[in-house]
């Protein structure tokens, strides 16, 4: 446990990031689980449109490397590509 008051509300500012960000990527997982499952391409697409804004903004704010973002959503736009 800290005893510096500067430690003590970074390990509140830590705890509160990281609920923060294990709920993002939960919401993350889902999208691209319900892209993954879709049976139709336009239901499809219409996920793959929501997942790759929640991705954008994962990217963004860096709680995902751009690059791993960019993997995934080439991936979910090549599954949907094959439904067509």
């Amino acid at each position: 446990m800290p005893n510096i008051k500067s430690a003590k509300k970074r390990m509140a500012l830590s705890a509160a990031a990281r609920v923060k960000n294990r709920a993002e990527r939960a919401r993350i997982r889902t999208a691209i689980k319900r892209v993954r499952a879709a049976e139709s391409a336009a239901d499809g697409s219409a996920r793959l449109t929501e997942a790759v804004a929640l991705l954008d903004r994962a990217a963004t704010r860096r709680l995902f490397h751009p690059n791993r973002v960019a993997r995934i959503k080439s991936g979910l736009t090549r599954h949907v590509n094959a439904l067509a």
